[in-house]
């Protein structure tokens, strides 16, 4: 563990950290491969200094396969201005590099979810390399974080910020401010189901102010989605205090995910068809999916019922599941 913690990072950054005013480069990964013996793995990077303030390190693709945050993040770096920032933003459109090049969710060198992979190792997989620079050397640099996350190509959400309960009650106030600040159509108390090795736990951990978002899916983004992206970007970094300026205020509706019952998955495979669409009320008990065997006709379909009542907030996409997969996620409408 010692040797591990010694071992420096493989990455270098091509921009200076603490240089004053607007600098772009890259997180430079060396990669031998078939075709580039003494090749290298150039992830873009932007940071901006201006003064005293918080430090805002502001990530997208941490999959792949997900859109508004390197929409939002590319345009926020081609268009930001040093005199607008009180502090320093560091920008990464596309944290998981390869994954985005790929438009795949896992890494398509090592197959490795950057987000199941922290803390990381300086001496593992680039997936891995990638997650120790991130735990060991920007991480600590920030005092606000913000993930940007969408549903890929296998899930589709109501678009919502959010963040997690937090043993900290100081640290989860202040991400829940951040959350109302961002101002998406929906707001959410999240509950995940797999929180080992998260760069959210990570984050969480150091005590920094930490907010993702889930902001659509099917492996695209939409005008509605993508502009959802940047203004609430810009309005959470105006309320952290990293950027000058008044914050839009957009309504929200609060939701809670309390406990496992919000998640459904499916105990079958086949062809699945939704009987509820997102944004709709639901009961408990009440059919929300059939699910066809596909390997002969005149089978009956399997009824997927929901766990609890609710708002239906994500589900599967697209159109064939398997045993296993989340089928749809049913959120509490709280008040703020």
């Amino acid at each position: 563990m010692l040797q591990m913690q010694l071992t420096p990072s493989p990455i270098t950054a091509t921009v200076d950290f603490s240089a004053p005013g607007v600098s772009h480069g890259f997180l430079r990964l060396p990669y031998s491969r078939d075709d580039a013996a003494w090749g290298s793995i150039m992830t873009p990077i932007t940071a901006v200094n201006n003064g005293e303030g918080p430090t805002a390190l502001l990530t997208g693709a941490n999959h792949g396969d997900e859109y508004e945050g390197p929409i939002a993040l590319f345009d926020l770096a081609a268009t930001i201005r040093a005199e607008d920032v009180t502090g320093r933003i560091i920008i990464v459109p596309a944290m998981n590099y390869p994954a985005f090049g790929a438009g795949t969710r896992t890494s398509p060198i090592d197959r490795g979810n950057l987000n199941r992979s922290f803390p990381g190792r300086p001496d593992g997989t680039v997936t891995q390399k990638i997650a120790d620079y991130f735990q060991r050397v920007l991480l600590p640099m920030a005092d606000v974080v913000v993930d940007f996350h969408s549903g890929g190509r296998t899930l589709d959400f109501l678009p919502y910020c959010a963040a997690h309960i937090l043993p900290d009650k100081r640290q989860e106030g202040q991400s829940f401010d951040l959350v109302r600040a961002f101002g998406a159509p929906w707001s959410v108390k999240m509950l995940e189901i797999d929180a080992v090795g998260m760069y959210d736990t990570a984050a969480e951990e150091m005590g920094k102010v930490f907010v993702t978002t889930e902001l659509g899916g099917g492996g695209t983004a939409t005008a509605r989605t993508a502009g959802i992206a940047k203004r609430g970007l810009r309005n959470l970094l105006i309320a952290a205090g990293a950027m000058r300026g008044e914050v839009r205020a957009q309504p929200t509706q609060w939701l809670d995910m309390p406990d496992a019952d919000c998640f459904t998955f499916a105990e079958d495979g086949g062809l699945i068809e939704f009987l509820a669409d997102l944004g709709d009320a639901v009961d408990k008990g009440q059919p929300i999916a059939r699910i066809y065997p596909m390997t002969r006709t005149g089978i009956a379909p399997v009824t997927v019922t929901a766990n609890r009542a609710g708002l239906f907030m994500a589900r599967h996409f697209p159109g064939i599941v398997k045993p296993g997969d989340c089928v749809a996620v049913v959120g509490v409408e709280i008040e703020a």
